[in-house]
């Protein structure tokens, strides 16, 4: 009787193994979505009215980077407004999601071109 062939399947892996790569890309990921968090954090720990203590639970409570970007919409009406400080935020807010979600925004050539 000889045993059977090991199956190197994902499912058959030992959970969280990988190549280094593959570590080193989901420490990355996970690095990028805590300095998002964080931003979006500091930006709603600024607000102020109706909407800014449950902006400021839904931002503490994702776990994800969805749950981030689906609470961008909210948080850049809430950041409305000529200030240059809520015009600083609004852009590290822009500039964190184009890192975290690269293919977010079409090109601008896109407006431009004819």
């Amino acid at each position: 009787m000889t045993p059977a062939p090991r199956h190197f399947l994902p499912g058959a892996a030992l959970p969280g193994a990988g190549l280094p790569g593959d570590r080193l890309a989901r420490v990355a990921a996970r690095r990028a979505f805590v300095e998002l968090k964080l931003t979006f954090t500091e930006a709603v720990d600024r607000l102020e009215g109706p909407w800014s203590d449950w902006l400021r639970l839904q931002v503490r409570s994702a776990e994800e980077p969805v749950d981030l970007w689906m609470l961008r919409a909210p948080l850049f009406a809430a950041l409305a407004g000529p200030a240059p400080e809520t015009r600083t935020q609004r852009l590290r807010l822009r500039r964190g999601l184009e890192a975290l979600f690269p293919d977010s925004e079409p090109p601008t050539s896109a407006f431009t071109s004819f």
